[in-house]
């Protein structure tokens, strides 16, 4: 089985062909601020991000009917169950109309279906960031105007479930319970019972840790001051939530790497926020450990901070008492792609319906 993975980010296209989940080629288009330019909408740039793909395919000899499926990572879609979905014509119109939020992401499963379409085969996407398998206790907030919502890292936490489940325990994800916790730009962390994630952070602009860029959970009544304040435009104090949140507004720098040597190196705020990112981390899994009532087949802890053997240790000593720690650092979105689209293929399960 042989497929072409797309995922969009805001300014690259990475694709990648498949056989199986063995890995033929992969490139990363890169797309500069004057190329994206004259397109005032993110899905506007669609035709101009289609040729380049079906160019690289031409140069890598790569013939769309030697395919046998195209898979695009999923966007801001309704709220759906986990599971690789037929990108069919209401997952069309729901991307393209952008109702829930305009994001790159929104462009994959478009670039998969028209590419698709050529030749006639499937297009698919996988677990995407509205995945929500939440239980009605945990959509509950303290006040009826506010809903929690789920949005999280589901393609690659979802992926590392069911490597783990293999990998470790010989088991499907489905028999299984975890507490993931994904650590990148922004951190999620989430509550694995048997195959659903029962209760996870809105890790978008939320709640939760706070991270590189995402200031997390704030204490509320400060919060309503500063909004009131007449200092902060709506979109500034959006800004103070996500993108100039967490350790860039403590410390001016989004690389969490700089910020592990600044604090070895003796940088004293550098530690103290970088541990403290630590026990907020390792706080939310200790929540999610409650919402498994307590049975919990493993700790997984995942994304890019991952690398970072001390700050995983900083977490693993609080945790460590829940259960044992499995660590997978990085996020290979493509091949979580593939192997959603790969599971279908080869009818290990069945392609979800959008509607």
């Amino acid at each position: 089985m042989k497929q072409l993975i797309i995922n969009p980010g805001s300014t690259s296209t990475k694709i990648a062909v498949y056989k199986e989940e063995n890995l033929i080629f992969e490139k990363t288009l890169r797309h500069s601020n004057e190329e994206l330019q004259p397109f005032k909408k993110v899905a506007d740039q669609f035709q101009f991000r289609k040729e380049l793909i079906l160019e690289v395919l031409n140069e890598e000899k790569v013939a769309l009917d030697s395919l046998d499926a195209v898979v695009g990572r999923g966007g801001l879609l309704k709220p759906i169950e986990g599971g690789t979905y037929l990108v069919n014509d209401k997952l069309v119109e729901d991307l393209k109309s952008s109702t829930k939020g305009e994001h790159a992401s929104n462009l994959g499963g478009l670039l998969a279906r028209s590419i698709a379409d050529e030749v006639n085969m499937p297009a698919y996407i996988v677990d995407p960031v509205v995945v929500d398998e939440m239980e009605d206790l945990a959509r509950v907030s303290g006040h009826p105007n506010f809903e929690r919502i789920c949005i999280w890292h589901a393609l690659n936490q979802k992926a590392v479930a069911r490597r783990a489940a293999t990998e470790k325990f010989n088991k499907k994800y489905e028999e299984l319970n975890f507490v993931i916790a994904h650590l990148g730009g922004g951190i999620s962390v989430g509550a694995h019972k048997k195959g659903r994630v029962i209760d996870v952070n809105n890790a978008l602009n939320g709640e939760g840790p706070f991270s590189p860029e995402r200031s997390g959970t704030l204490p509320t009544e400060q919060l309503v001051k500063v909004c009131f304040s007449g200092k902060y435009s709506q979109e500034e104090v959006k800004k103070m939530l996500v993108g100039k949140g967490g350790i860039t507004a403590h410390l001016g720098t989004n690389n969490a790497k700089e910020v592990s040597e600044r604090a070895e190196a003796g940088d004293k705020k550098a530690k103290l926020i970088y541990s403290a990112m630590a026990y907020q981390v390792a706080k939310a899994i200790g929540e999610s450990a409650v919402v498994l009532d307590g049975n919990v087949d493993a700790i997984i802890i995942t994304g890019g901070i991952a690398y970072d053997n001390k700050f995983v240790k900083m977490i693993e000593d609080k945790v460590k008492f829940i259960g044992d720690l499995i660590v997978y650092p990085g996020e290979d979105e493509l091949l979580a792609l593939a192997q959603g689209g790969l599971r279908v293929l080869k009818g290990l399960e069945e392609a979800k319906i959008y509607i």
